[in-house]
């Protein structure tokens, strides 16, 4: 069973919690203490899924994607939900569900500084707008515990988030990894648009910038990105919806990009990759 923190106050809907529940799945609730026997003493990687995705559906995506890591036999995975399952139209709605990943991860920060400082390291996984919400969080935690890993996928924030407005939390994290696809029709089409919205929104002018999830990373790159940014082959047309849930076969490290005109796995086994890659790179010393 797949251990979870939610953050969310509703099982669909874009309402954030006022506190943090432990669960293992949609019904059961735990008590920390239950949790904690489970994390003293290990290493720990969150995961969390993006937007426009229910309690639900965030739980079997992030279960089914567990199943297909190969973290080691000290190492606890847990899940984060949050409140990113849309409103309204998802296109119209997305600037607002930023707030609601920026609340989420304000909650999870005290959390982690109160509860995980038995963990020898705390890493994270994060995919679509889930990396705003994780960043949010690494920025709020104390240094009590070191953030060994972040590994974005598919990143629904702004290219340049890690040397402007997230630099701080990037300098809290030993090493930081960025997978990205051009062909992530999602990112090319609706973050623009849903951005554009935010800016006009919230900063009163027009406001454009790319994603990171298709684009990368904006240079100069911080020094603690691993080999700069690792863009899937064009030619694998690796969509948004690529990346979490997913079937056995896992596909056991290393995992690593190969170069564009490389042979796709079956589509089928893209979420198996992405699990692959990051198992990859969570274990490198």
């Amino acid at each position: 069973m797949t251990w979870f923190l939610a953050l969310r106050a509703d099982s669909a809907g874009g309402n954030p919690a006022g506190y943090v529940t432990i669960r293992q799945n949609a019904n059961d609730c735990f008590n920390v203490n239950d949790l904690l026997k489970e994390v003293r003493g290990r290493d720990v990687l969150f995961g969390t899924h993006g937007f426009n995705v229910n309690r639900e559906e965030g739980i079997a995506d992030l279960s089914a994607w567990a199943n297909l890591l190969e973290l080691g036999d000290n190492t606890l995975f847990i899940g984060v939900l949050w409140p990113g399952d849309s409103r309204w139209a998802p296109v119209v709605d997305y600037p607002f569900e930023g707030d609601e990943a920026i609340t989420s991860g304000r909650l999870l920060a005290p959390f982690l500084d109160k509860h995980f400082t038995e963990a020898v390291s705390l890493s994270f996984a994060s995919h679509s707008l889930g990396a705003r919400m994780i960043l949010e969080a690494i920025r709020q935690m104390s240094r009590s515990v070191r953030v060994r890993r972040l590994i974005m996928m598919a990143g629904a924030i702004d290219d340049n988030c890690l040397i402007e407005e997230y630099s701080d939390a990037a300098k809290k994290v030993d090493e930081i990894s960025v997978l990205a696809s051009h062909e992530d029709v999602v990112l090319k089409l609706a973050f623009p648009i849903g951005n554009l919205l935010a800016g006009i929104i919230s900063r009163g002018h027009p406001y454009w910038q790319g994603a990171l999830g298709q684009d990368g990373p904006d240079s100069p790159y911080p020094e603690n990105i691993r080999s700069g940014w690792q863009k899937i082959p064009d030619g694998w047309e690796y969509g948004h919806g690529d990346y979490l849930g997913g079937t056995l076969p896992a596909m056991p490290p290393p995992v690593s990009v190969p170069k564009e005109g490389s042979p796709s796995p079956s589509r089928s086994l893209y979420p198996a990759w992405s699990a692959g890659f990051v198992s990859t790179r969570f274990q490198r010393a």
